[in-house]
């Protein structure tokens, strides 16, 4: 449904860095840096994330809004959190299987360094052998 979604950092430099960092667990890649953007997504692809540096200028969006990036398996939502929590990001939610969305609801929570809130989050079941 969504093209792409953009938010304003304080720091592009580290915002960067901080999401170069946090996606590769995902299979997500830097696909395009400007001078004032980044832009994040499959590697070969479009951006589906943009960052535009916006210094004294950002504002999070209140409760409510959360981004979740669909990750392609368990390990990969555990790897998101720690990445995130090692880049300064704070803990929303540890990974684990969210029972009140369903069964197979695996996810973590973090906000980032300019105060988003992200999810990643996998929706796949287990398999007998897991």
């Amino acid at each position: 449904m969504l093209g792409h979604l953009s938010f304003g950092v304080h720091d592009l430099v580290r915002a960067a860095a901080f999401y170069d960092a946090i996606l590769a667990p995902l299979g997500f890649v830097r696909v395009w840096t400007s001078p004032h953007a980044v832009g994040f997504g499959p590697p070969g692809g479009g951006d589906k994330l943009a960052l535009f540096s916006r210094p004294g200028e950002v504002i999070a969006p209140g409760p409510g809004f959360h981004l979740a990036f669909d990750a392609p398996s368990r390990e990969a939502v555990d790897r998101f959190h720690a990445a995130a929590l090692a880049e300064g990001a704070t803990d929303e939610g540890k990974p684990g299987v969210r029972l009140h969305y369903s069964s197979t609801y695996y996810a973590a929570f973090v906000r980032d360094i300019d105060g988003y809130k992200l999810e990643a989050v996998n929706q796949q079941p287990l398999l007998n052998s897991e």
